[in-house]
């Protein structure tokens, strides 16, 4: 779909609107470097410079907030002033953007929340194995960590690229086998 955004990209009202339909439309908490690869990397939605200010404007009146669930990065929600708000002003939002935040929801809301609930590093110890940390996080703590030694960066890479395929499985596997 053609980009619809780029005239709208640097007014900070509709910024603000728009970045308040994201979070309506996605139903649920979202990091600030999740909001920001949607709506400045994968869409010409909001610039980057325009998203920074939004977001503390935002924050500044309450219309999101943040929780800390102990990984590296805040989540953010719309607050009930913030849905408020959008409901009386989104009409505001030029409806060919409505629509492409809408289908781009639809089609990416379980790969976003996805990529947030499942953290996942690794690195290097003195004694030249690897740990490497895998998380299923919530937005409000963390459901699950685990520190696993690795003996060499091949085997550390390799956990952590199928943790996201692989995360709820071994949640499941180790709840039931801890409930048993």
């Amino acid at each position: 779909m053609e980009n619809v955004g780029k005239s709208y990209t640097n007014n900070s009202t509709i910024a603000k609107l728009i970045l308040l339909y994201v979070f309506d439309k996605m139903e649920s908490p979202l990091t600030e470097s999740t909001l920001l690869n949607m709506c400045t990397n994968q869409n010409d939605w909001i610039t980057y410079i325009t998203f920074k200010e939004v977001m503390a404007d935002l924050m500044d009146v309450g219309f999101i907030h943040s929780t800390n669930n102990g990984s590296n990065e805040p989540f953010y929600s719309i607050t009930a002033d913030g849905r408020a708000c959008l409901s009386y002003f989104f009409i505001k939002i030029p409806s060919s953007i409505r629509e492409d935040i809408s289908n781009f929801v639809k089609k990416n809301r379980l790969n976003f929340r996805r990529m947030q609930e499942y953290f996942r590093d690794y690195y290097k110890n003195a004694d030249g194995t690897y740990t490497v940390v895998l998380k299923i996080l919530e937005p409000s703590s963390t459901l699950l960590e685990l520190k696993i030694n690795a003996p060499n960066r091949a085997v550390a890479t390799t956990m952590y690229k199928r943790w996201e395929e692989k995360a709820s499985d071994i949640y499941a596997q180790i709840h039931d086998i801890l409930q048993d």
